[in-house]
């Protein structure tokens, strides 16, 4: 992924945390998904008083793609922190991460973590989610 492409969903990724409900945990989390057609969609974290009902800002970004039709994606840039203020790298969860091997390719589909503009970590999926199962294993 090239710096510029990178710093430019962390931006996105940042101001998508503005838009988080988070009347429990206070910790705000947003999202910038890269689609194949170069189209980005973004999300945010939506909790909700029964905890199960919480949904993360990266399925947030997925499933608003998928509902327009869109289902395949190069990137991802995850970004949180208690009250938005950044302080760590906010990895997906495992239900997310299991969201991503529905849609991306494990070996090729980069999640971008980072704590600011200027400080982040590229992985793979098959880093985050090694031996993950997917669709081809329903083949």
């Amino acid at each position: 992924m090239e710096k510029r492409q990178a710093e430019e969903m962390i931006e996105l990724a940042i101001r998508q945390m503005d838009f988080s409900y988070v009347p429990y945990s206070h910790f705000r989390v947003g999202a910038a998904l890269l689609s194949k057609n170069g189209k980005i969609y973004t999300g945010c974290n939506i909790e909700n008083a029964g905890f199960s009902s919480t949904n993360c800002a990266e399925r947030t970004a997925f499933f608003k793609a998928v509902s327009e039709g869109t289902t395949e994606f190069t990137a991802i840039c995850i970004v949180g922190g208690k009250n938005g203020v950044l302080t760590g790298y906010a990895a997906p969860c495992g239900v997310c991460r299991q969201v991503m091997m529905e849609f991306c390719d494990p070996d090729t589909f980069e999640i971008i973590l980072a704590k600011s503009k200027d400080e982040y970590k590229i992985y793979t999926l098959s880093e985050l989610l090694p031996l993950g199962f997917g669709p081809a294993d329903l083949a």
